[in-house]
C-alpha cells in the first residue's frame, strides 16, 4: 500500500475537528472534504489548505485517489453513507450509532465482508482517557473480577440540530453501551428497558416516543455480569455527564457526580475511611504518534470562537479523537479490523435499538440478532 491513506472529511462541522489529526498524522493525507453548503466548504477548505473540495457525495466517491472516508454527517444519513462508500470501494469510519434500524446494521455488516474494506464506528468513549484508565486497571487485575457495570448519558439537546428532537433516548446510546460491554469485550445477549417520565406534547408529536428518560438492563453474553445504562434528552433537569462506573471485587471506579471533579477509587479491605480514594486520570497519548499526541488535549474547537456543542457539554471526548483517527489508520494499513468493527458496532447499536422497542412494550425481553454475536 502507498505509504500514506488518502481520507476524505464528509461534514464539516463536528468533522472539521478531525482534519487537523489527520493532516499530522504521518501515515494519512486530506485528500478532500465534503459538505453540501459551499459557502461553509469553501471556508473549512480555505482555513485548512485543501483543494480537493466537494459539495456532492455522490461525486466525491468516485474520485479515485480518496482511499477511506470519515462520516460526520447527521445521525439518519450515517447507515445510507456508510453503504454508498463501501460499494464505491472506500473504508469507512463513522460517527455513532452506525445506523437507526437494525435492518442497516445487517446490511452494513454484510457489505463489508462482500467488500473486504474496512468499517469502523467511531465510537469516542472507549478512547476515551477515563476509559482507558479502567480497562488498563482492568487488564492489569487489579479491579479482580468485576461484579458490575453502569453508565449513564444524561445531556439537554435543546439548542442542537432539529433532528434531534426527532430522537428516541435509546437511539443515541453507544456512549453508554460501549463502555459497559467493552471493559471485559463482551456482546449483549439480550435488554430489558423501561420508560420513564414524559416530554412535552410537542416533543412526544415529533419523536412518536413519550418518555423523558430511557433505563435499561443488559445481559452480557456467555457471562454472569448484567450492566445497568440510562439516556435522557429532553425536560430533564441534569448537568450534561457520560458517565461509566466499573465494581470489581477488589477495586472499583466511579464517575464523578459533576463534570469537573475527579473519579473514585475504592479499595476493598481498607478501613471504611480509607476506601474511597480521589484520583487523577492520566493522559494516553503516549500511545498515539508524536505527530498527533498534542491532540488529546486541545482541537479545533478549544477557541470559544470555534465552540462546538459536543465540546461545551462534552468536555473533548476524553482526548478520544487522535486515538480514533489513530485505529482507522492503522487498520487499514495492517489490514486488521479496526475496533470497534461492524460486528462490534452493530451490538452496540442494536442494545439501544432493542432497548427503545423494549421500553415501548413496557419492558419485554428483546434478544439481540445472531448476526451481532459473531
Amino acid at each position: 500500500m502507498a505509504d500514506k491513506v488518502n481520507i476524505a472529511i464528509i461534514g464539516l462541522g463536528f468533522g472539521a475537528e478531525f482534519i487537523p489529526i489527520f493532516q499530522k498524522h504521518p501515515a494519512a493525507r486530506v485528500q478532500a472534504i465534503c459538505q453540501r453548503t459551499q459557502s461553509e466548504l469553501n471556508e473549512v477548505g480555505d482555513a485548512f489548505g485543501i483543494e480537493t473540495r466537494y459539495s456532492s457525495y455522490e461525486e466525491l466517491l468516485e474520485d479515485p485517489a480518496i482511499d477511506a472516508v470519515h462520516i460526520n454527517t447527521p445521525i439518519q444519513l450515517h447507515a445510507e453513507h456508510s453503504l454508498m462508500a463501501l460499494r464505491a470501494g472506500k473504508h469507512v469510519s463513522c460517527t455513532v450509532p452506525m445506523a437507526t434500524s437494525i435492518e442497516d446494521c445487517r446490511e452494513i455488516i454484510d457489505t463489508a465482508r462482500e467488500t473486504g474494506l474496512k468499517y469502523m464506528m467511531a465510537e469516542t468513549v472507549v478512547y476515551s482517557r477515563e476509559y482507558l484508565f479502567v480497562k488498563e486497571l482492568y487488564d492489569k487485575g487489579e479491579l479482580g473480577k468485576i461484579q458490575y457495570l453502569q453508565a449513564s448519558h444524561p445531556q439537554d439537546m435543546e439548542g442542537w440540530p432539529a433532528y434531534w428532537e426527532r430522537m428516541k433516548p435509546m437511539h443515541y446510546a453507544t456512549h453508554v453501551v460501549s463502555p459497559v460491554l467493552g471493559l471485559t469485550d463482551a456482546r449483549a445477549e439480550y435488554v430489558s428497558c423501561f420508560g420513564s417520565g414524559r416530554i412535552s406534547e410537542d416533543l412526544v408529536e415529533k419523536s412518536s416516543s413519550p418518555f423523558a428518560v430511557e433505563t435499561c438492563h443488559i445481559k452480557l453474553k456467555d457471562s454472569d455480569l448484567s450492566a445497568h445504562i440510562y439516556r435522557s434528552l429532553f425536560d430533564t433537569a441534569r448537568q450534561y455527564r457520560e458517565s461509566f462506573d466499573a465494581y470489581g471485587s477488589k477495586k472499583s471506579f466511579e464517575w464523578p457526580l459533576i463534570e469537573g471533579e475527579r473519579p473514585v477509587i475504592h479499595t476493598a479491605k481498607k478501613p471504611e475511611p480509607e476506601i474511597p480514594e480521589r484520583v487523577e486520570v492520566p493522559d494516553y497519548g503516549h500511545r498515539l504518534p508524536e505527530e498527533i499526541q498534542e491532540f488529546t488535549r486541545e482541537g479545533v474547537y478549544d477557541a470559544e470562537e470555534h465552540a462546538h456543542l459536543s465540546f461545551i457539554q462534552g468536555g473533548g471526548h476524553g482526548g478520544s479523537h487522535p486515538h480514533l483517527a489513530h485505529e482507522f489508520v492503522a487498520a487499514i494499513r495492517e489490514g486488521r479490523d479496526p475496533y470497534p468493527n461492524a460486528v462490534e458496532a452493530a451490538n452496540w447499536t442494536c442494545v439501544g435499538l432493542l432497548a427503545h422497542e423494549s421500553a415501548m412494550a413496557g419492558g419485554d425481553i428483546k434478544h439481540l440478532p445472531d448476526f451481532t454475536l459473531d
